[in-house]
Parts: C-alpha cells; sequence; structure tokens
C-alpha cells in the first residue's frame, strides 16, 4: 500500500519525471497535490502499470487532485542543459502551474534544486512509496506519451509509438538508416559506436 503523506502538511506536492533515457522527444514531468483521504487500490509506479490502467487513472487522478501541472523541456533544452537539469528545471515547471501552494515537495530520486525556498524531500523509488509521486509519474508518463504518439505521425519510421522515443534496438536501427530528426537529442549517444561528445 502506498502511503498519504510524507511530511505533516496539509498541501504535499509529488513531483516525477519521465523520459529521461529516451534518444528523442521532451522530458516531461507532473507535479500533483492530492487529497488527504485520497485513496485508490491500482494507483502505483508507472513503470509497474500497463498502459491501458495509466490510461484508466489518468482521468482520476485529474479529476481528483487538489492541483496537478505537467510541463515538457524539449531536445533543444536538454541538449544545451544536459537530462539533469531538464529534469529538474521540468519538474520547477510543473510545481509552476499547480493552483495550490504546495508547503511541502516530495521529489522522486535523489537530485533536486530547491524551489521558491519550499522544504522538499528526495525519496529513492519515491513513485513506489507515495500516491502523490505516483501519481505525478503517470500523468508525465501518460502526457509525454500522447505527446510521442503525436509526433509518430510526423516520422513513423522511428516507431515512436511504440517505443516511445527509447533506445530500442529497432529506433537504434531507424536512426541508422534513416538519420535523426528536429525531435532527436543530439547530446545523447544515439549510437553505440558513435564517439560522445562532451558537451
Amino acid at each position: 500500500m502506498l502511503l498519504a503523506n510524507h511530511s505533516n502538511f496539509e498541501f504535499e506536492c509529488g513531483t516525477d519525471e519521465a523520459g529521461r533515457g529516451c534518444l528523442a522527444g521532451p522530458v516531461t514531468a507532473a507535479a500533483v497535490i492530492l487529497p488527504k483521504n485520497f485513496k485508490n487500490t491500482v494507483l502505483n509506479d508507472s513503470k509497474q502499470l500497463s498502459e491501458k490502467k495509466r490510461e484508466l487513472l489518468k482521468p482520476i487522478i485529474e479529476s481528483n487532485a487538489l492541483s496537478f501541472g505537467v510541463a515538457h523541456i524539449f531536445q533543444k533544452e536538454i541538449d544545451s542543459i544536459n537530462i539533469l537539469n531538464a529534469s529538474i528545471l521540468a519538474m520547477h515547471q510543473s510545481i509552476e502551474k499547480l493552483s495550490v501552494n504546495p508547503e511541502f515537495i516530495i521529489v522522486d530520486g535523489n537530485k533536486f534544486k530547491p524551489y521558491k525556498n519550499i522544504p522538499f524531500e528526495t525519496i529513492i523509488k519515491g513513485d513506489g512509496k507515495y500516491l502523490s509521486i505516483a501519481a505525478a509519474s503517470i500523468l508525465a508518463k501518460t502526457h509525454r506519451d500522447f505527446y510521442m504518439n503525436k509526433i509518430h505521425d510526423e516520422y513513423p519510421m522511428y516507431n515512436w509509438k511504440q517505443n516511445k522515443g527509447y533506445p530500442t534496438k529497432e529506433h537504434r536501427e531507424a536512426i541508422k538508416k534513416y538519420g535523426i530528426t528536429k525531435y532527436h537529442r543530439k547530446s545523447f549517444r544515439l549510437l553505440p559506436e558513435q564517439l560522445k561528445l562532451d558537451l
């Protein structure tokens, strides 16, 4: 069972990102403040759930949350500030979009930068421990998947509908065959034999 709150604050926000290890597309983060009495037995870390379950949970989270925000940081910015900074920036921007000011922030993972002097705690595997982080992981993943499905129509040969920009064998073969698109992250090692540029 996932826990409702980590702190004693009423407005605790959970935040998480999706798409960090992808070769193409944005890194997407979500921030969610759930009511203290929110319960859902299906809700878990998005990676543990099927696409169908994530899609079912998305409207439940969005209609029950006291507030939620979602933000994309696109490949150009990822290349210029690096993926870790881009992930944190996406989380900051998603928190910025909340209509309720959080009093405490819980973050999935072990890296974060202070946001507006609001106390925070990083929690490793937090998306499998706390409802609000799990909810944020689902919104980040479903909103990012929606975007990847949209750009798939522009470049169907990379099959982003299926791989969502992750480095699958098929995605790498397509990069080898067709080269890269405007959606690819140029600072990433797109092909294994490529020399890594120190950007």
